[in-house]
């Protein structure tokens, strides 16, 4: 073994790949992407087209349904509401609402509030300040000495218009709208 014999182990190095550098490469014209058409290009846009036949996702039936007026609750039970009063993570002295259970670590999400269910037994007297409660939670509530206060849901008022500043642009449409009911008043004049 001398110095100018030295290199690595065969298959050690290998050559990246020139695509597209002419015939001779072995990897020119088509550069290995086969023949003609859509796929031999870049920006494919096949994917899951069956030739015309319809497709999969289409013949599939549909199912569910998302209700874009429906209200997101965390809902409690009172059952859990009493394990955590015993643990000591909630103080039933004090009134309970979402901030409280949140921050006993039940009542999680609900981004409209806390809806209160009757599952489970409260034996603790306690104020709830809710968004919802059922008919069987208020009843058992009731029973051990506390109330149920049902406070309803004030949605966010729709933005209210900014004045125009001074100097702005008024709207070319308003002007247009007016101009034609000034004319359509003229000819009825006449």
């Amino acid at each position: 073994m001398k110095l100018n014999e030295i290199r690595d182990n065969p298959g050690a190095r290998n050559k990246r790949m020139r695509v597209g550098r002419g015939i001779g490469s072995g990897k020119g014209v088509t550069a290995g992407r086969g023949q003609k058409g859509q796929k031999s290009r870049e920006g494919v846009s096949i994917n899951g087209f069956e030739g015309g036949q319809m497709p999969l996702h289409m013949r599939l039936p549909k199912r569910g349904f998302n209700n874009p007026f429906g209200k997101d609750y965390a809902e409690v039970n009172l059952g859990m509401v009493q394990k955590f009063i015993d643990a000591g993570k909630l103080d039933a002295k004090k009134d309970i609402d979402h901030a409280a259970l949140q921050a006993a670590g039940i009542g999680r999400g609900g981004k409209d509030g806390v809806r209160l269910l009757g599952k489970g037994e409260l034996k603790t007297k306690a104020k709830f300040i809710v968004a919802g409660a059922s008919k069987g939670a208020v009843g058992a509530v009731e029973k051990a000495g506390g109330s149920v206060t049902v406070q309803a849901i004030v949605a966010p008022s729709a933005k209210p218009s900014k004045p125009r500043a001074e100097g702005a642009k008024a709207d070319p449409r308003a002007n247009k709208k007016a101009s034609g009911k000034a004319k359509a008043a003229k000819k009825a004049d006449k």
